[in-house]
């Protein structure tokens, strides 16, 4: 590949991070304006990662979601989408890794990582951020209804990840 085919390669590849990264970030703020969109927001976001990992890899995608989410910091009403784009907004670059785990595994591990990015989200949302809205919603939970909420979140994160896969074969299918 010459030096100019080289340059149009890279010219391309940050023209398609660059939209897909604006296009997470405007997901993100939807996320304020539309009520209980706090959760579905970040999921949807973090599919614009999809393009540049069929395209270009996980490099580029990860280049990508650092860039959305520190946009989606700086510029997002609601910093709970915000934090959980941040802490799982990364996925879709791991996630074919986690397909290599064997059978019974993967949704453990796949849960297990939503369990630990979500308690990481709301620790920090409760203790250290205090938002106002957030404590005064956990105030009225028991230990037994967070836990049932995680677990549903699990449950959701998981058929999230398989309709991932089911978009991911659709669009490589429809490129190559």
């Amino acid at each position: 590949m010459g030096k100019y085919g080289r340059s149009r390669r890279q010219g391309r590849r940050a023209a398609l991070c660059g939209l897909m990264a604006a296009l997470a970030v405007v997901i993100l703020c939807l996320g304020g304006m539309v009520p209980l969109a706090s959760v579905a927001c970040p999921m949807l976001a973090s599919l614009c990662l999809l393009p540049a990992m069929c395209e270009y890899g996980p490099g580029a995608a990860l280049a990508q979601y650092a860039v959305s989410a520190a946009l989606g910091l700086l510029l997002c009403p609601d910093l709970e989408a915000s934090m959980l784009y941040v802490f799982l907004g990364w996925y879709p670059a791991l996630r074919p890794r986690l397909e290599k785990l064997p059978s019974p595994l993967r949704p453990l591990a796949k849960g297990g990582i939503f369990a630990l990015a979500a308690s990481a989200v709301y620790a920090l949302l409760l203790f250290l951020f205090r938002l106002e809205a957030v404590v005064d919603e956990f105030a009225a939970y028991s230990a037994e209804m967070v836990a049932g909420l995680l677990l549903m979140g699990c449950a959701v994160f998981l058929v999230f990840d398989r309709s991932m896969g089911l978009l991911w074969a659709a669009y490589r299918r429809r490129q190559r």
